[in-house]
C-alpha cells in the first residue's frame, strides 16, 4: 500500500493544465475549434465532479452531529473490510463523546485548481472543544476514488488523532480538586469535604437468599428493591465487584450494624460533602449535587463537565463561583501497555475558596432548636454593623441527605408535606402585624404627622373613620386608658392608634418613606430574598387600606431580613444598615438607605419601643432580660377572608433589639406562622428572648 508520504509526494510532482492542452496539440486549424469546444466541455464536467476536499468536509460535518453510523458509508472498501461498521461506530463514539468534544470543525486550505486523481492527500486543522479544553491539531486524510464518482476515505484511528494507532487507546484522566469549605465567623464548618459510609454489595459473597436480603437492603437503605437489582445486573458487574448502592451518615451506626448482619454486604469510607449542623442550617447553607445536563450546556463553556458538582442552593449556590473545584483533566493517548504516548490536552486542578461568613454557629443552632416544632422562621443580625448571625426556617432539611441520595418516598415526604421544609421561610415575606408599628411610628414622627406627646383621645375598642366604612371596623384588643400618645400606643400594641396615625400621615406620604426605606427593590445581599411590599400594583387604594397599613396588616408584605434593617436605624441614627453575610476582616459598616428619618425622630422611637419590654404591662415584658436593654415590638397578624372570619390564622411575631450590650449588639426577628391556639405573639417572644440570652451569654 502506498505511503501518505508517497502520496504527498506525487502530489507535489503533479503538473496542473495537462488535459487540456492534450486536447488540442496535433490537429489542423479547422479541427481547433471542434476540439477546443469538447474540451471546454470535459472540462467542465472534470470541474463539476466531486473533490476530495467536499468528502472531508462531509465527514466532519457528521461527526460534529455524531452520526458515527453515517461516517461509515464513508470509508473505502478496503478499510471497511479492516473495520465492522459496529467497531466502527463504537471506537468513534466512545472517544469523541468520552471527552466530551463538541463544535468540531476541520479547516482545509483552499486550492486554486483542486485536483481530481484516483488517490488524493488532503492536509487539514481539527479543533474541537473537549473536557480538558479546546484541541487544535493538524492532520491529513488519504482518499481513494469511488468509481467515477465521488472519493472515499482510507481510514485508520490516525484520522481520529495522529498518534492514535490501532492498538491504542484515549484516556480522559482527572486530578481531583477541593471544593472550598465554608466556615461561620468563629472557625466552625458549615459545609466541607468529608467523610462518610458508602454501602455497597460483593454479588460473590452474596447468600442463597439473595432476593429477600436485597429486600432488606432495601428497607434499611429506604430504596427501591428494583435499583438494587439494577445495579448488580450492570454489564460491567463480576461476582468480585464492589456494586455501591448509597452513601450513608458516618456515625449512622445503628444502620451499618443492621447492613453488616447481610451476607454480601460491604461499607466502605468515602468523601462527600457534609454539613455538620445539618437541618438546623439546611436553608441557609443549601447543598451540592451533581451537575444536570442543562445547566452543563449553560454552563459548558466555565470549565464545568458531566461529573461536576455544584451549588444547588443557599450559601452553596451562593458562592458557588468561589468555591467551586476545577479538577484537573487530561486527555492522553496511551498505549497497549497503558504507557502515555500523548497528552492532547489538559487543564491543571484549582481548588476552591475558602468562605468565611458572618454566621455564628451556636446562634443558628439555638434558633432552629427554639423554631424546630413550629412552621416560621427566625433572623438575628449585629444591628450596628449588619453581620447576620443566624438564618433560620423551620422546619427544615438535612442537606445530608441531598448529598448522599434521598429516595423517591423520601423526596415525596419533604415534597408533599403541609409544614413545607423545603420552603426558604426566611427568604419570603410574611404580613408583619404590629411589628411594623414601630415603622410608622417613625414615619409619623418624622414627617410630622404623629405628635409623640398628643393624646389622641380615646374612641373604645372598634373604630372606623366614618360611615363610609360600612361594616368594617378597626379593632384593638386592650383598653389602657384616655391617655392615646405613641408611648402607650406602642406599649400596648394598639391598632386603632395606628390606624388613624396612617390616616394623618396619608397615602402619598407614606408611599413617599416606603420607597426610602426599599420596598419593591431588590436588598443587596448574598441570598435572594423577596422584595417587600406593600400593595401588587404600587398604590394604596383606599383609607382602609391605609389605615390597615399603618398597623401592618393591609397588604404589606415584609421579609424579615428587611425588617432587621429597618429597625436598624433606631441604633443607626436614622441609618438602615446593610446586612451582610460574608466575613470581612476590618469590616466597615455599611449603610443600605442614608437618613431615612432624623437622629432624633430615631431616638424618640427607640425610647418608646423600649417601654414595650421594660414596662410591665407591655406586650413585650416577658422579653426582658435582667442587665440588657432592648427594645423591642410584638405582632400578630391575622389572615382571613373577612373581618367576621372566625377561621382564619394569626401569625405570631417578635422582634428586638439590644441597646447597651456593646460588645455583643444583636437583633433578632422571629415568626411562627399560627400562633392563633398557642398564645398569641407571646409564643414567639419567649423564643427570640431565648435567642438573645443565649448570645448575651447570661
Amino acid at each position: 500500500m502506498t505511503t501518505r508520504k508517497e502520496h504527498l509526494r506525487k502530489r507535489k510532482g503533479r503538473r496542473r493544465g495537462n488535459h487540456r492542452v492534450a486536447l488540442i496539440i496535433g490537429v489542423s486549424a479547422g479541427v481547433v475549434f471542434l476540439c477546443a469546444a469538447a474540451g471546454i466541455l470535459v472540462w467542465n464536467i472534470f470541474l463539476n465532479r466531486p473533490a476530495a476536499e467536499d468528502t472531508v468536509r462531509e465527514y466532519f460535518e457528521l461527526l460534529n452531529a455524531g452520526e458515527y453510523g453515517q461516517m461509515y458509508g464513508f470509508l473505502s472498501s478496503d478499510s471497511q473490510n479492516e473495520i465492522s461498521e459496529e467497531d466502527f461506530v463504537s471506537r468513534n463514539q466512545n472517544i469523541y463523546e468520552g471527552i466530551g468534544a463538541s463544535d468540531i470543525k476541520v479547516d482545509i486550505p483552499e486550492e486554486e485548481n483542486p485536483s481530481r486523481e484516483d488517490t488524493e492527500t488532503v492536509t487539514y486543522t481539527t479543533s474541537m472543544n473537549t473536557a480538558a479544553g479546546a484541541l487544535e491539531f493538524k492532520n491529513q486524510m488519504t482518499l481513494v476514488k469511488n468509481g467515477d464518482s465521488d472519493y472515499r476515505i482510507d481510514w485508520d484511528s490516525t484520522l481520529i488523532f495522529p498518534s492514535l494507532l490501532t492498538d491504542y487507546r484515549v484516556s480522559l484522566d482527572t486530578v481531583s480538586a477541593k471544593r472550598g469549605t465554608i466556615y461561620d465567623r468563629n472557625g466552625n464548618i458549615l459545609a466541607s469535604q468529608g467523610t462518610v459510609s458508602q454501602v455497597g454489595l460483593v454479588p460473590g459473597k452474596m447468600s442463597e437468599n439473595r432476593e429477600a436480603d436485597i429486600q432488606k437492603i432495601a428497607e434499611i437503605l429506604e430504596i427501591s428493591a428494583e435499583s438494587i437489582s439494577a445495579a448488580l445486573n450492570a454489564s460491567y458487574v463480576q461476582d468480585d465487584t464492589f456494586v455501591p448502592l448509597k452513601q450513608i451518615p458516618k456515625d449512622d451506626t445503628e444502620k451499618e450494624e443492621q447492613l453488616l448482619q447481610i451476607a454480601g454486604v460491604l461499607i466502605s469510607d468515602a468523601e462527600a460533602r457534609v454539613y455538620p449542623l445539618g437541618e438546623a442550617a439546611g436553608h441557609l447553607t443549601g447543598y451540592v449535587q451533581s451537575i444536570t445536563a442543562e445547566e452543563l450546556e449553560e454552563k459548558q463553556t466555565e470549565g464545568y463537565t458531566s461529573t461536576s458538582v455544584i451549588g444547588k442552593s443557599g450559601l452553596e449556590a451562593a458562592f458557588e463561583d468561589r468555591l467551586r473545584a476545577v479538577d484537573g483533566i487530561a486527555v492522553n493517548v496511551v498505549n497497549s501497555a497503558g504507557k502515555v504516548i500523548e497528552t492532547l490536552v489538559s487543564q491543571e486542578a484549582h481548588d476552591g475558596e475558602d468562605i468565611y461568613v458572618t454566621i455564628d454557629s451556636s446562634v443558628q443552632q439555638t434558633a432552629y432548636e427554639q423554631f424546630a416544632s413550629d412552621r416560621g422562621t427566625a433572623a438575628a443580625m449585629n444591628p450596628l454593623t449588619g453581620e447576620v448571625l443566624a438564618l433560620v426556617s423551620a422546619p427544615g432539611y438535612d442537606p445530608n441527605e441531598f448529598v448522599m441520595g434521598l429516595s423517591d418516598t423520601r423526596w415525596n415526604e419533604l415534597n408533599s408535606s403541609e409544614d413545607m421544609p423545603l420552603n426558604s421561610r426566611f427568604q419570603s415575606t410574611w404580613v408583619p402585624g404590629s411589628t411594623f408599628k414601630g415603622i410608622t411610628a417613625a414615619v409619623g414622627v418624622e414627617s410630622g404627622r404623629i405628635i409623640p406627646d398628643e393624646n389622641l383621645g380615646y374612641v373604645g375598642l372598634s373604630w372606623q373613620a366614618d360611615a363610609g366604612w360600612g361594616d368594617y371596623y378597626v379593632t384593638t384588643l386592650t383598653d389602657y386608658g384616655t391617655e392615646v400618645n405613641l408611648r402607650n400606643a406602642l406599649v400596648y400594641s394598639d391598632n386603632i392608634y395606628f390606624a388613624r396615625a396612617a390616616l394623618n400621615i396619608g397615602g402619598d406620604v407614606m408611599k413617599d418613606y416606603f420607597g426610602k426605606m426599599g420596598f419593591g427593590e431588590e436588598l443587596p445581599f448574598a441570598l435572594s430574598l423577596q422584595q417587600s411590599t406593600y400593595d401588587d400594583d404600587g398604590n394604596i387604594d383606599s383609607d382602609i387600606q391605609l389605615a390597615d397599613t399603618g398597623y401592618g396588616q393591609g397588604r404589606l408584605l415584609v421579609n424579615p431580613v428587611h425588617l432587621l434593617s429597618m429597625y436598624s436605624m433606631f441604633v443607626n441614627g436614622g441609618n438602615m444598615i446593610l446586612p451582610v453575610l460574608e466575613l470581612e476582616e476590618g469590616y466597615t459598616p455599611q449603610i443600605w438607605k442614608e437618613q431615612v428619618v432624623s437622629a432624633a425622630t430615631a431616638e424618640t422611637v427607640k425610647n418608646d419601643l423600649i417601654q414595650v419590654v421594660e414596662d410591665p404591662t407591655g406586650t413585650g415584658a416577658s422579653a426582658k432580660i435582667d442587665g440588657v436593654t432592648m427594645l423591642g415590638k410584638t405582632g400578630t397578624a391575622e389572615i382571613k377572608e373577612s373581618q367576621d372570619d372566625t377561621e382564619g390564622i394569626e401569625r405570631g411575631w417578635f422582634i428586638c433589639e439590644t441597646i447597651d450590650a456593646a460588645e455583643k449588639p444583636i437583633a433578632v426577628v422571629g415568626m411562627v406562622e399560627d400562633v392563633k391556639q398557642l398564645g398569641g405573639s407571646s409564643y414567639v417572644t419567649g423564643k427570640v428572648r431565648e435567642i438573645v440570652e443565649g448570645y448575651a451569654g447570661i
